[in-house]
């Protein structure tokens, strides 16, 4: 009969084995998956879109938090780079620009990250909404870097977009978080019947949304920023916890899309949610 016991040398080898896993679990949680992204395309069939707006790609990008590590501005140009290599004819951005309390991070003006974002180009423009992190920064200055680059800012307003003689319409929605958000005033100020997508930073706004909304596009959770096999996202910033991490959601025939984002919040870790640039094409 073999010898049932594990040898030392058996044993050495597992444990080193095992502690070169955790160290490789750990250098891409803390280096590499935070310092990368990814490009993902995804075509939407969302209701009540019109045949004549179908198609419309669109970038969305949210939570660049730049000043947190490994998104100082230089890398926010190669982002935006990349975005404008996509050719969206509309880009959308979800808030949070700017950083609070992250560890090893630089804070960064909002006047600079303006700059650089006043660089995305898309035929239809870039339309913003600010997030919690903005205004425990002072959203007042944010909102007015970014319209001094040309950025529209909707806080609880709407904009109207005409694309190849159809109109359709965004609601941007304040920041729930900061008691900002208004999603019944928003929404009274589009008119009946009209082609809407409603932007806005926390997805737990939309249980407000009604059936209006062709689309409901949301960041804020960074989509858990750790996911873990089997587990799952242990800490979601929602009161919803993983109902809304990411991805798109229906809901009794509502829709929402929710990016995990670009930068990292408190810890610069990332583990199975690398961030991302959204590409989507409504149908």
């Amino acid at each position: 009969m073999g010898n049932s016991r594990a040898t030392p040398g058996y044993r050495l080898r597992a444990l080193l084995s095992l502690a070169a896993l955790a160290f490789g679990c750990l250098a891409w949680a803390f280096w590499i998956e935070p310092s990368r992204w990814v490009v993902r395309e995804t075509s939407l069939d969302v209701p009540r879109w019109p045949a004549q707006l179908a198609g419309l790609r669109l970038a969305l990008l949210s939570d660049l938090h730049v000043g947190s590590p490994y998104w100082d501005l230089q890398r926010l140009d190669q982002l935006i780079e990349d975005t404008n290599r996509e050719q969206p004819e509309l880009v959308l951005l979800a808030g949070d620009y700017l950083i609070n309390g992250v560890k090893l991070g630089k804070w960064v003006d909002p006047e600079s990250i303006a700059r650089s974002l006043g660089r995305l180009r898309a035929p239809l423009g870039t339309v913003a909404v600010l997030g919690n992190h903005d205004w425990w920064n002072d959203g007042g200055r944010v909102r007015r870097a970014l319209e001094a680059e040309g950025i529209v800012v909707l806080e609880n307003e709407v904009w109207s977009l005409d694309r190849a003689g159809s109109r359709f319409y965004i609601a941007g929605i304040g920041d729930l978080l900061t008691g900002h958000a208004d999603v019944p005033r928003a929404l009274a100020q589009v008119p009946e019947g009209q082609p809407l997508l409603v932007l806005t930073h926390e997805p737990d706004v939309f249980p407000q949304v009604d059936d209006r909304a062709s689309l409901t596009l949301a960041g804020h959770t960074h989509g858990g920023q750790v996911c873990l096999p089997l587990v799952g996202c242990p800490i979601v910033p929602s009161e919803y916890g993983q109902r809304f991490v990411a991805g798109h959601i229906i809901e009794s025939g509502r829709h929402l899309f929710v990016t995990s984002g670009v930068g990292t919040s408190i810890l610069a870790v990332r583990f199975g949610v690398p961030p991302e640039i959204a590409i989507l094409a409504l149908y």
